[in-house]
């Protein structure tokens, strides 16, 4: 057998990853390489990863994993060690080593679509991905961000990492119900069900739209995003997934190879249906 990688997470019959590395694969020549996705929660976890053998060489971590890996792995980056998340297991030499891609690949995907200054922005939710996004965001010059939630405590660990990075960026969270969206960018997190007709009018006037779901697409945030730039979950997901492909593999991937081929994957789950909280790869 082959060097093998995988996803894994909870619910994971959604995730696009094993189409796009499967992809890069073919593309690279890495005929022998493997991808596959394994339903795994935060209480099989650990088990899962005491049975990998030598071929792995890298795992994709979706929803709920990306802080329950942490206390597993045997070295993590200075991202990760920041964020409290980890999207990235790398193999070698026996040992694990988390990172965290959903950083880096958010800035590109931003920047493929927007070249202005990011000095304010709203976040919708307050899991691990608005971490994330919101630590991106930081690196683009946001020195103040609002992170809009149901309740308080959904954004407490976001408003404890994002208001302890070097730059001191001013942090305050609010009622996604009634808030008012305001700053460069609106990053949202949330499922397309929570997108309240209220709540896609409040984001009007905002110039810059970051939908980290995927699928359905266009969610209700999107569709009234046409004419501002928007950035997708696809985008996110192949900026992500071609940095965690050259950590896996030890080559790049044009990111055009992964999108190809998870436009075309998409256009065929139309007629299959896939789960609005499929929010994160």
């Amino acid at each position: 057998m082959g060097p093998r990688c995988g996803v894994l997470g909870d619910p994971i019959a959604h995730s696009l990853s094993p189409v796009l590395h499967r992809a890069g694969y073919a593309a690279c020549g890495l005929d022998d390489w493997s991808y596959d996705a394994h339903r795994v929660d935060e209480s099989s976890l650990p088990e899962f990863l005491a049975g990998l053998d030598h071929s792995w060489r890298g795992l994709s971590l979706t929803m709920p994993l990306k802080r329950a890996v942490l206390p597993l792995a045997d070295e993590v980056s200075d991202r990760v060690r920041v964020a409290h998340a980890a999207n990235t297991l790398v193999f070698r030499d026996g040992r694990a080593s988390a990172h965290n891609t959903d950083i880096p690949g958010a800035i590109a995907a931003l920047r493929e679509q927007y070249a202005g200054a990011v000095s304010r922005a709203t976040i919708l939710g307050g899991g691990a991905t608005a971490t994330s996004l919101g630590m991106a965001l930081v690196e683009l010059g946001a020195t103040h961000i609002d992170v809009l939630v149901r309740s308080a405590d959904r954004a407490a660990e976001t408003l404890e990492v994002l208001s302890s990075l070097p730059s001191s960026p001013q942090v305050e969270v609010g009622d996604l119900a009634t808030a008012a969206v305001t700053g460069d960018v609106v990053a949202s997190t949330i499922p397309a069900g929570a997108q309240t007709v209220d709540l896609v009018r409040r984001c009007g006037d905002v110039p810059v739209v970051f939908e980290a779901l995927y699928d359905p697409w266009p969610t209700p945030l999107a569709s009234a995003a046409a004419d501002r730039p928007l950035v997708g979950g696809l985008d996110l997901l192949v900026h992500q997934a071609a940095l965690q492909f050259e950590m896996f593999t030890g080559q790049s991937v044009a990111v055009e190879v992964m999108r190809t081929a998870g436009l075309a994957a998409l256009q065929q789950s139309d007629q299959i249906g896939l789960p609005e909280e499929a929010v994160e790869p």
